[in-house]
């Protein structure tokens, strides 16, 4: 669908779920933007706090998904009724800095190729706690750090063609019902599609998020890792983007022996040598971060922020083992490409162009 000629820039799309004070100060964030070019969409999915109310004094279209759908049926709700020619997500507890939205549209403006574009936190979380803190520094240092021409997309803070949205059959909410790489999955499709993504990282948002170390563990096993190993066993591999690196995953390798060795040593005593170097090889891999974590804390948090970022590093080892035993029991074991008749909300033949990827993500807006 061709948007009219009276169609805003930005369709702003935020799903909402009991949002609380992080969604007033995302909302308070857009009014204060310089940027009108837009619609407001709210979808709230089944909050009891008052966000849909709240929504709506902002001025927003509120949406329902008339019960708990998750972030990827919420956000495709808000896209299927959306008048914009891209489609700007937006996390709840995520706080626009107020040039991010015309730092967005004139990076689109001025590459008509884009199909689509996304941000960063910035350095300055406010949620208290080591573990809110490291987290959150820890998102915003992967996408200062990532490669601008991304193979990944970020719902938190991104924007993507509306007729690329559709060509690819937007979120895949069947597959992701709850919070996790429904974003990164989307992406993923829309390389396989030919489609250009672009990380701007002076595009900001604050992120209001409190962390616990339990629902850092959780997250790191369950909503990122072993979904994001099984998308890329149906694909045929991981790309090295973002936090799937080299670096990365020396560092897993070496944090896995350093372990092992320490473990062994109780036996034969010289391995506590070997363990000991490869801890020094893990610190030394992670030099950089935490050298930026103590410039963001002090020298106490990046102390602190060691251990935690060795549990972030072993979480997500353990989440790869999660995602190969998941992959292998599972129906969708045979190899496929990200956008195959399983994993897609509606099947490739429904992607406009050839296969050679001519056309690939639809008609430009």
């Amino acid at each position: 669908m061709t948007p009219g000629p009276q169609a805003p820039f930005f369709t702003l799309v935020v799903p909402v779920l009991d949002g609380g004070c992080a969604f007033a100060r995302s909302l308070a964030a857009i009014a204060r933007s310089g940027y009108r070019d837009l619609e407001l969409v709210v979808v709230d999915d089944g909050s009891t706090d008052g966000s849909a109310e709240r929504a709506k004094g902002a001025g927003a279209a509120v949406l329902s998904t008339s019960g708990r759908r998750g972030p990827a049926a919420a956000r495709n709700l808000g896209a299927a009724l959306a008048r914009g020619r891209y489609l700007f997500f937006l996390d709840a507890d995520c706080e626009l800095h107020a040039d991010a939205l015309g730092r967005a549209a004139a990076l689109l403006r001025s590459d008509p190729a884009l199909d689509a574009v996304f941000g960063s936190y910035d350095d300055e979380p406010p949620a208290p706690g080591a573990v809110s803190r490291y987290r959150n520094l820890l998102h915003h240092r992967v996408h200062q750090r990532g490669r601008h021409d991304a193979a990944t997309f970020w719902a938190g803070c991104g924007a993507i063609r509306r007729s690329s949205f559709e060509a690819v059959g937007g979120f895949d909410a069947a597959r992701y019902p709850r919070p996790s790489i429904e974003d990164i999955e989307l992406g993923a499709r829309l390389r396989a599609a030919g489609g250009r993504i672009r990380l701007a990282p002076d595009i900001l948002v604050t992120h209001h998020k409190a962390w616990t170390f339990g629902s850092m563990v959780r997250t790191d096993v369950l909503a990122r890792a072993a979904p994001w190993t099984e998308l890329g066993l149906r694909s045929g591999g991981l790309p090295r983007d973002l936090n799937v690196g080299l670096r990365e995953r020396a560092s897993l390798a070496a944090l896995v022996g350093a372990l092992a060795a320490g473990v062994a040593a109780l036996w034969v005593g010289w391995l506590a040598w070997a363990a000991a170097a490869l801890a020094l090889a893990f610190l030394l891999l992670e030099l950089d971060l935490f050298r930026f974590l103590r410039r963001r804390g002090g020298i106490p948090f990046a102390l602190l922020s060691v251990p935690l970022h060795a549990v972030h590093v072993l979480s997500g080892g353990l989440g790869l083992l999660v995602g190969v035993a998941r992959h292998l029991r599972s129906a969708g074991g045979r190899r496929g490409g990200p956008a195959d008749e399983r994993s897609a909300p509606y099947p490739p033949s429904h992607l406009p162009g050839d296969r050679a990827g001519r056309n690939p993500a639809g008609p430009r807006a």
